[in-house]
């Protein structure tokens, strides 16, 4: 699972990425200074893996982790091959959700790929593209199932009903998924890897001194994407490059308190392009190792036994479950038991976010 930061060029994507992977992705002033994409694989930050490791003292501490991928500035045109647009475009299909970066900042020294700032028409630049090659795709598979109609009978039949559905809803730019039903989705349209369907945080990149309360930009962002189920952060690009340059902890928190900032943004990005992806997690924790391991929402314990190996999976007996608020409540897994807090989980059981599991299997 990845989720890939997408925008104009000059937004701030790299400069971002760099923040978020402790990585040195190129970063520069001018457009198309990423070319190929850059990938890194960062830790989900989470408090409740670090109160379980002040509570343990484990020999090894693991936490979850999120795939960020970095891909090369967009431009008018891209979905007609403008600028890198196919290679864009090719590569942000092979993601699983989007942070599209608006830049919410003047700067004089920073240019503009449009020579001004207005973050409205930049998503709309950027999502007009995306839409323009969604519906290309969505033409290419009609006309290969058109001419297999004879042969396909019903089921081509409706897949062809269910993609003139779509082409009809990318074109008003209204992509609603809960207008398909389940089926209609998993068989017809997630195949096609259309952009438009994939889940999207739009993230205000801002200057320092609006990195608390934002600015006019930022509502104007706000009051245009309400209605269509994606979250606003923002975050100043340029203070997390600042955040990162700062060698300690208490260097980092000494500067954020002056900010008036509780954490940085980049913590704050890392974890909502977690819940982005629809994802949890669960913990094993033992003197060994305390780990946080990655599941869907709405996963079954079985479905978490297999994230460990696919032993627990086919051997599956029952799972150990304590909450996580018993745990530190009590303080170790001795006293959960001896209060009868460890609950005894079958395969169906839908995992919680901050379960504590430990999986009996026979092989």
């Amino acid at each position: 699972m990845k989720v890939g930061i997408v925008g104009l060029p000059n937004v701030g994507k790299s400069t971002l990425f760099n923040c978020l992977s402790q990585s040195k992705a190129q970063s520069e002033n001018y457009p198309f200074c990423t070319i190929d994409p850059n990938v890194s694989i960062v830790n989900v930050p989470d408090k409740r893996l670090d109160a379980l490791n002040k509570l343990i003292s484990p020999e090894k501490l693991i936490p979850t982790t999120v795939k960020i991928v970095d891909i090369a500035g967009l431009v008018k045109g891209a979905s007609k091959g403008e600028g890198l647009g196919n290679k864009f475009l090719s590569n942000i299909r092979e993601t699983d959700a989007i942070i599209h970066v608006l830049r919410c900042f003047d700067d004089p020294n920073v240019v503009h790929v449009d020579g001004k700032i207005n973050p409205l028409s930049d998503r709309e630049v950027v999502e007009y593209e995306l839409i323009m090659k969604d519906i290309e795709i969505v033409d290419k598979r009609l006309d290969k199932v058109k001419k297999t109609l004879r042969s396909g009978g019903n089921e081509a039949k409706k897949e062809i009903e269910v993609l003139e559905r779509v082409k009809l809803s990318l074109e008003s730019t209204k992509v609603n998924l809960d207008d398909y039903s389940e089926d209609e989705f998993k068989d017809f349209i997630k195949p096609l890897e259309l952009i438009s369907f994939k889940p999207i945080l739009y993230v205000c990149n801002v200057g320092e001194s609006d990195v608390v309360n934002g600015n006019d930009y930022v509502e104007m962002v706000k009051k245009e994407v309400h209605d269509k189920s994606s979250d606003v952060i923002i975050i100043s690009a340029k203070i997390e490059s600042e955040i990162n340059e700062l060698d300690s902890l208490d260097e980092k928190q000494m500067f954020l308190d002056d900010l008036g900032l509780e954490e940085s943004g980049s913590n704050k990005l890392i974890r909502a392009s977690y819940k982005l992806l629809n994802l949890h997690s669960y913990f094993t924790a033992g003197e060994k190792e305390v780990r946080g391991w990655t599941i869907k929402i709405g996963d079954s314990a079985y479905d978490a036994a297999g994230q460990i190996h696919t032993d627990f999976q086919k051997g599956f007996i029952c799972a150990e479950v304590i909450s996580y608020n018993d745990y530190i409540e009590l303080g170790s897994e001795l006293k959960v038991k001896e209060a009868g807090k460890i609950r005894l989980e079958g395969k169906e059981y839908i995992v919680s976010d901050g379960d504590i599991m430990h999986f009996r299997f026979n092989i």
